[in-house]
């Protein structure tokens, strides 16, 4: 916990608010998220294996590949343009540019479904 929270302070810092256009998003394992390779190389074995949030954006003339954090991913628009807060390859924060954001809707669970819960 102690290190993570030095960490999400260094990513804190390190933020700027960027302008940007989100082309695509999916969950991709890192080989085929189209990350640069120092990036992949720099991963411990066992994340290479897990799929993370990969959003493809264009920022300004350029389109690049982004890492989304897990509990904003399903707030970005596809197709939208928002401000997002970005560190390096880390997008932590995501606002609209014009007007709010549409929240998604929870999915519900297996067992919710099965019983009929809501």
């Amino acid at each position: 916990m102690k290190k993570r929270d030095e960490q999400q302070a260094a990513i804190d810092q390190a933020a700027q608010w960027v302008n940007m256009l989100i082309i695509d998003k999916k969950k991709l394992r890192m080989k085929e998220s189209g990350l640069p390779q120092q990036v992949i190389d720099q991963t411990p074995k066992f994340a290479k294996l897990t799929k993370i949030p990969v959003v493809k954006a264009k920022v300004g003339p350029q389109i690049m590949v982004l890492i989304a954090d897990n509990q904003i991913y399903d707030q970005i628009p596809v197709k939208k343009e928002v401000k997002a807060s970005v560190s390096g390859l880390y997008i932590s924060d995501v606002r609209g540019v014009r007007g709010p954001l549409e929240k998604p809707e929870k999915k519900r669970g297996f067992f919710a479904k099965l019983t009929g819960q809501k």
